[in-house]
């Protein structure tokens, strides 16, 4: 027959032998999700960047007109408008009718650019 304090060791080995169990398995699955992480990164990266077509580029003012499709962090749905860049020496490597890929914030009222690449 058992007494109470060998029923307290068996339980309390029982569920570090659980515990471990359990701690190896989130290990494993952190370590197996690690690796697509870093492929799932970019991905998302270029997720979060919407498309648009150039159609205005005013260096002047450091302004760029597009007609975009849904901007997700804006809240935003397709249109065309004129956004403010946050890098203006962006404006030189576009020009009316080209394709790209950009983010845009909110920062004091206005709609500024603040990561844009020419689409393939």
């Amino acid at each position: 027959m058992m007494t109470l304090k060998d029923r307290s060791k068996r339980r309390t080995g029982s569920i570090a032998v659980s515990l471990s169990l359990a701690l190896c398995g989130v290990v494993v699955a952190q370590d197996k999700s690690s690796g697509s992480a870093a492929a799932s990164a970019s991905t998302t990266a270029n997720a979060d960047m919407t498309e648009a077509e150039v159609r205005k580029v005013d260096k002047e003012s450091g302004k760029i007109t597009l007609k975009h499709g849904e901007i997700k962090n804006l809240d935003m749905p397709g249109m065309t408008m004129v956004f403010q860049m946050k890098e203006p020496g962006l404006l030189d490597k576009v020009q009316v009718g080209d394709k790209v890929k950009f983010k845009a914030e909110k920062v004091g009222g206005a709609f500024v650019v603040t990561e844009m690449q020419t689409s393939k």
